[in-house]
C-alpha cells in the first residue's frame, strides 16, 4: 500500500484506508489546516487567499452574497484552469428566512452557434475561440450582489483586482494543470504572456501578474458587469475572439440573462436537500440517487463494499437518465425531471440492482451517449444571519478553450463542449442525446451539483464538489459520509471517493498522491468485494474537490427562530485549499 509524501502524516493516511466507508468512522487523528470551526461565519473554498477573502466580507458584516461574490472573483485570478469571469456559474442560495432560490448564470451558445457547426472539425468543439459561449459569471454575481449584498460592489472585487496587479504565488495544484496545458498555453499568445517566461512555465511559488486582467476587472469594480456586456471591454473581448476564428458578438454579450429558478428539493433522513435545477443534472440526480439509497437503510445499508456498490449502481442508473435532461427553455424535460425526482420511480429502479452482481450499460437503459463536462471550482460560505451560499463556477476543460483574449486578460470557457452533437455513431456506442443539441442562446447541460441541507426549518450544511462528470458522484459521497455515515466532516472530505460514468463500464477509484502529499487509495478489500460482483476497476489519480460547511444545530425540531450553532468548515486537501471563519 502506498504511504504519503515525506512529512505529510502518513499515520494519518493509512487510518484514513483503514476508515473508509466504515460506519461511525468519526474521528481524524492530528490537527489539519484544512477544518475549521467558527461561531460567526465560514468560508470553505479551493485556495486559502480566497476564503480569507470571503471571511473578511462577512467579519465587515457582508452577507453570504458578498463573501461568495468576492471570493468567486478571487478564484478567478489565482485558480485561472479552473474559473473566472470568462465562464459561468450556478448558485444556490438560501435565506435565513428559509426562502431559496437557485442562480442560473451558465454559458449560453452564440447567436450565430448551429447544431452542425462542428461537422467540418470536431476538435473546434473542444479548445480555441470556436468553443467559446457566452461567459455569465460576472452577470450573475452583480444580480444576486443588487438584491441581496450590503457592501459596496467596488468594495468586493478589488481584492481580485490586487491579486492580478500585485501578484500571486503558483500553487502546487495550478502548477499542475499548467504542466497538463503546457502545450496549449505555449501555442496561445494570451496565456503565455502571463504563465511563461522566455518559453518556459512559471514553477510552484512563482509569482503570476495580470495587469491586462487587472485593468478588466479595475473598470468593472467602478462600472459594474456593464464594460463587459455593454461597453469597451465586451467589444475588445469580442474582437480578440472574432480575430480567432470565433462566432461570439457583442450582441450575445448584450443579450445574455440571468435565471433565478426555483430550487429542485428533495427528502432524504428527514432533511430537506436542496439543489440546482436544469440545465443541471446536479440536483435531480443526488435526489434520484438518494431515493434509491433511501430505501437500503442508513448507515447500515449504504456502508462497507455493500454500500458502495450499490452506491456504483445508482449512479448507473443516473447517467443512463440524466442524457434526457437538456435546456429547459428548449426542451419539454418536464416527465424526465419528475421521474428523477419521484419515490415510486427509485422503488422501480431499486429492483433491477443486485447486491450480488452488476450488469452491462443496456439493463440501465440508457439510450444516449454522456458529454464528459471538466473542471470547476466550489465554494461554501454561511454567514453570522446564517445565509447560505453553495457556488459551482466553472471555464470548462482546464484553462477552458486554452485561449486568453489578449486584449482583456480573459480566460475564455469552452462550454460549447458540453453540448452535444451530430456524428456518426458506432454499434458499440449510443448515440447523442437530442435534448444536448446545439441552439442559438441554449445552455449546455451540466454536471455541477451546488446543495444545501435544511432540518426542520433550519440550515444544517452546504456542500459541492468540482471535478467534471464526477461532480454529482462526488457530492453525494461526501454527504453520504457526513449527514448518514455520521462521520465527522473533516472525514467526511478526506475519505476516498469512488465514480462510475456508466460508459465506459468502468468503477474509477482514487489513487493518487496530491500535490500537498496526502494520499487517497480505496482499500484493497474494497476494491476485492467489488470485483467479485463483476466491477470493472480502474485507479484514478485525481478526481472530485468537494467543500463542506455544516451548521452544529443538532436535530432540533424548533421551528421559526434561527438557531446559530457553531460552524464547522472544511476545505478539500485535495487541491491545497484551506477554509476561514471568524
Amino acid at each position: 500500500m502506498p504511504s504519503a509524501l515525506p512529512n505529510r502524516r502518513p499515520a494519518f493516511a493509512v487510518f484514513l484506508l483503514l476508515v473508509l466507508l466504515q460506519p461511525g468512522c468519526g474521528r481524524t487523528v492530528g490537527r489539519r489546516r484544512e477544518v475549521i470551526t467558527s461561531e460567526h461565519g465560514a468560508v470553505a473554498t479551493d485556495h486559502r487567499r480566497c476564503s480569507r477573502i470571503g471571511r473578511h466580507v462577512l467579519r465587515e458584516g457582508g452577507h453570504a452574497v458578498d463573501a461568495a461574490v468576492a471570493a468567486a472573483l478571487c478564484l478567478g485570478v489565482v485558480s485561472p484552469a479552473s474559473s473566472g469571469i470568462g465562464g459561468g456559474a450556478f448558485m444556490l442560495l438560501r435565506l435565513a428566512d428559509g426562502e431559496a432560490h437557485a442562480i442560473d448564470m451558465r454559458e449560453t451558445a452564440p447567436l450565430r452557434a448551429s447544431e452542425n457547426m462542428y461537422a467540418k472539425n470536431a476538435a473546434l468543439k473542444a479548445s480555441g475561440a470556436l468553443s467559446v459561449a457566452v461567459p455569465g459569471e460576472v452577470a450573475g454575481l452583480h444580480k444576486v450582489w443588487k438584491q441581496y449584498g450590503k457592501l459596496p460592489w467596488k468594495r468586493l472585487v478589488m481584492p481580485a483586482v490586487n491579486l492580478a496587479l500585485h501578484g500571486f504565488r503558483i500553487s502546487p495544484y495550478l502548477h499542475m494543470q499548467m504542466v497538463k496545458t503546457m502545450s496549449g498555453i505555449l501555442a496561445d499568445k494570451g496565456l503565455s504572456e502571463i504563465f511563461t517566461v522566455n518559453g518556459t512555465l512559471l514553477g510552484i511559488g512563482d509569482i503570476c501578474r495580470d495587469k491586462v486582467l487587472a485593468h478588466t476587472l479595475q473598470s468593472i469594480a467602478v462600472h459594474g458587469p456593464g464594460p463587459l456586456y455593454n461597453g469597451s471591454i465586451g467589444v475588445e473581448l469580442v474582437r480578440d475572439i472574432q480575430k480567432s476564428g470565433g462566432v461570439l458578438t457583442v450582441e450575445d454579450l448584450q443579450n445574455y440573462q440571468v435565471k433565478v429558478k426555483k430550487p429542485i428539493s428533495g427528502d432524504f433522513m428527514g432533511m430537506e436537500i436542496l439543489g440546482m435545477p436544469p440545465p443541471s443534472s446536479g440536483g435531480a440526480g443526488v435526489t434520484l440517487i438518494l431515493n434509491i439509497l433511501a430505501q437500503y437503510g442508513i448507515p447500515s445499508g449504504i456502508s462497507g463494499s455493500l454500500g458502495l456498490h450499490r452506491v456504483i449502481e445508482s449512479l448507473k442508473h443516473l447517467f443512463a437518465i440524466r442524457m434526457n435532461l437538456g435546456d429547459p427553455d428548449y426542451v419539454d424535460v418536464s416527465k424526465v425531471l419528475s421521474d428523477m425526482l419521484s419515490v415510486k420511480f427509485a422503488k422501480e429502479l431499486k429492483k433491477t440492482i443486485f447486491d450480488n452482481m452488476t450488469f452491462s450499460p443496456e439493463h440501465y437503459g440508457g439510450r444516449w451517449n454522456q458529454i464528459g463536462d471538466h473542471g470547476t471550482s466550489h465554494l461554501c460560505i454561511i454567514d453570522s444571519a446564517r445565509n447560505a451560499v453553495s457556488m459551482t463556477t466553472t471555464i470548462n476543460s482546464y484553462f477552458g478553450a486554452v485561449f486568453r483574449s489578449p486584449s482583456t486578460g480573459i480566460v475564455l470557457n469552452n462550454e460549447m463542449d458540453d453540448f452535444s452533437i451530430p456524428g456518426n455513431v458506432s454499434a458499440n456506442v449510443p448515440p447523442p442525446a437530442p435534448a444536448n443539441f446545439i441552439r442559438p442562446l441554449k445552455r449546455p447541460l451540466s454536471s455541477m451539483s451546488p446543495t444545501i441541507v435544511v432540518q426542520n426549518g433550519q440550515l444544517r450544511g452546504v456542500v459541492g464538489a468540482s471535478g467534471g462528470a464526477m461532480i454529482i458522484a462526488g457530492t453525494l459521497e461526501v454527504f453520504l459520509n457526513y449527514f448518514a455515515k455520521r462521520m465527522d466532516p473533516l472525514s467526511a472530505v478526506m475519505a476516498p471517493r469512488a465514480y462510475h460514468q456508466l460508459i465506459p463500464n468502468v468503477v474509477q477509484y482514487e489513487n493518487w498522491t496530491t500535490v500537498t502529499g496526502d494520499h487517497f487509495e480505496v482499500p484493497a478489500d474494497i476494491r476485492a468485494a467489488l470485483q467479485k460482483k463483476g466491477h470493472v476497476l480502474q485507479g484514478l489519480p485525481g478526481g472530485t474537490i468537494s467543500q463542506l460547511v455544516v451548521h452544529n444545530v443538532g436535530d432540533s425540531d424548533v421551528h421559526g427562530e434561527v438557531l446559530k450553532g457553531k460552524l464547522t468548515a472544511v476545505s478539500d486537501p485535495r487541491k491545497g485549499g484551506l477554509p476561514a471563519g471568524y
